[in-house]
């Protein structure tokens, strides 16, 4: 199972790398960092020049990272290095209601002290988290990253290839697309996408405000989509808030002080004044997951295999839970001398993400559609719905656990573990 002389099946020595990772976001780097621990080699190609991901001010990007996303980064050696820049969850309270007229009376609230794990998640700032991914990156002798390199063409006769902006020409056993939603190696593979869009469109900032959020995220759902109030350290919280695509390029488009005249009767008075911090950003909404995951010594991971809602968070999570089950599959291939590109290998990975991945998809589809919207009859059902949740401790725990990434069929390192 472990015979070094089966290691040439995985890769041949005329090969530049085992992996060519095409996106040096997030997820391709991580599971570089990952397969690293089985003795992959990997080259991460990065469109993004080196300095464009090393920002040191806080431009007011951050992710909630699941416990499971938590425990990934630790068994990559990273969490040590973020901890101190991470606020943890304590508690989620959601709640439906129109801006100016606060919160319906049943609400939803979900405290991490009933979960033996701890918080259900910590959140995280982009400037802190990427320069982690990039150093660690830059430190292992099996990685390495091109910065500022586009790939223009791909081939899979016999081995991976890509051809680069530059004309050079790249080889590996495998090709991972990890270059997001609108992937160029998945459409170079001629891999169709399946979806539609909300009609909505995210605004993403930061803000600072003056009493302290107590570690609580808030989710407060209003007709035009979402608000998502996400804790961050300090007085300071990150803003999602879903508009239409119209209100949202209107808002976009004024000054920062129109932008918080708008925000601040959703929002509310409970953090008491509040102001930005770092820029605002907006994204079109849309549901888009990819008709298949792998193809001829391909795989898709990250927003190049699914684009979700961004209601429940989940999107850099499960990014990451694609990266933890596709490194175990590689892993374990190349304990066994498989060839990792072998359709029967990639078949595995595929078989393992796809259902987790339909059902999130179509959880957060429902979710969206369910809320989104001044139904009154739609409006009693989900406010008993969320009420009746939060009555029932059973009903709690699972919806936490399920939160934290603890539930179904959790990837090795996804629970702390080593490849």
């Amino acid at each position: 199972m472990d015979n070094p002389a089966c290691r040439a099946i995985v890769g041949d020595m005329r090969h530049d790398a085992d992996i060519l990772i095409v996106g040096g976001g997030l997820n391709g780097p991580c599971l570089a960092l990952a397969c690293a621990q089985a003795g992959l080699s990997s080259i991460v190609i990065d469109a993004l020049p080196a300095q464009a991901q090393m920002g040191a001010d806080f431009d007011g990007r951050s992710y909630a990272l699941a416990l499971a996303s938590v425990r990934m980064l630790g068994a990559l050696g990273l969490w040590e290095g973020l901890r101190d820049h991470a606020q943890p969850i304590h508690q989620i309270k959601a709640s439906d209601g129109r801006a100016g007229e606060g919160a319906a009376p049943f609400f939803l609230h979900f405290d991490s002290a009933e979960l033996e794990e701890g918080p259900m998640g910590h959140m995280m700032e982009d400037r802190h988290l990427r320069r982690a991914v990039q150093e660690a990156m830059a430190q292992n002798p099996l990685i390495t990253h091109r910065p500022g390199a586009t790939v223009v063409a791909q081939s899979s006769e016999g081995a991976a290839r890509v051809t680069l902006d530059t004309g050079e020409i790249v080889t590996g056993a495998i090709l991972i697309g990890a270059d997001g939603r609108k992937s160029g190696t998945a459409a170079r593979a001629g891999i169709k996408r399946t979806g539609w869009d909300y009609g909505q469109t995210a605004l993403v900032c930061a803000i600072a405000h003056e009493k302290p959020h107590e570690g609580i995220a808030h989710q407060f759902f209003m007709p035009p989509g979402p608000l998502a109030i996400l804790p961050l350290p300090g007085n300071r919280s990150s803003i999602v808030w879903s508009e239409t695509h119209a209100d949202a390029r209107r808002l976009m488009a004024g000054s920062d002080a129109e932008f918080l005249d708008h925000l601040r009767p959703r929002f509310g008075d409970f953090l008491g004044e509040i102001s930005l911090a770092g820029r605002r950003y907006s994204y079109p909404l849309n549901l888009t997951i990819a008709n298949a995951f792998i193809a001829d010594r391909l795989a898709l991971v990250g927003d190049a295999a699914h684009g979700v809602h961004p209601i429940a968070g989940q999107g850099l999570n499960l990014g990451l839970r694609d990266v933890g089950a596709l490194a175990e599959v590689l892993a374990d291939a190349t304990r066994r001398g498989e060839d990792i590109a072998a359709p029967d290998v990639l078949a595995r990975y595929q078989s393992w993400r796809r259902f987790d991945t339909a059902a999130l998809a179509l959880a957060t589809d429902g979710v969206n559609r369910l809320f989104s919207n001044d139904n009154p009859a739609l409006r009693l059902i989900r406010d008993i719905g969320m009420g009746a949740v939060s009555a029932v401790p059973a009903l709690r725990r699972a919806f936490m656990r399920e939160a934290a990434g603890l539930t179904g069929d959790v990837p090795r390192l996804l629970q702390g573990r080593a490849l």
